[in-house]
């Protein structure tokens, strides 16, 4: 992560990932509600300190890279944040968990930063029942994969 703005989008998509509000996260971490809101949305000057509770908080670790890498993470449309906290959401990915033998957490961390990266690759908010559709979608292909050769 480059930029306070992509710090911000994947604190908000592990946010929306987990189900939870800014203030649970903020309560977790010992920091203020406007604290955390500004941090996901690009602003304010945090101290690493304040990202590792985050992470914490969040049932993940902080990382630091001096590398260098190109762009940043996508910020998660209203939409999808919504839809990562429905109960419909936590079941398929309970399920695709099972089926892929990872942890819940991990993978609907992985999913919402997925869906981010389609709506910004297409330029579109899918809206709440694209999400929907597009979750659907993964379900099928990996509760019912193709057998190799075909397709």
């Amino acid at each position: 992560m480059t930029t306070l703005a992509g710090l911000g989008h994947q604190l908000r998509a592990m946010r929306a990932a987990s189900g939870r509000t800014v203030a649970s996260v903020a309560s977790g971490a010992g920091l203020s509600v406007p604290y955390v809101a500004n941090l996901e949305n690009g602003r304010g000057n945090p101290t690493m300190g304040a990202v590792d509770r985050l992470a914490a908080a969040l049932g993940s670790e902080l990382t630091v890279s001096l590398a260098g890498t190109t762009g940043s993470a996508p910020s998660a449309p209203q939409s999808l944040v919504r839809f990562a906290r429905t109960g419909r959401f936590r079941h398929d990915n309970t399920q695709l968990a099972a089926t892929l033998d990872v942890r819940p957490d991990e993978l609907s961390q992985r999913i919402v930063t997925a869906l981010a990266g389609f709506a910004d690759a297409v330029g579109m908010d899918p809206g709440d029942a694209g999400w929907g559709r597009l979750m659907d979608a993964l379900v099928l292909i990996v509760q019912h994969p193709i057998p190799s050769g075909r397709g």
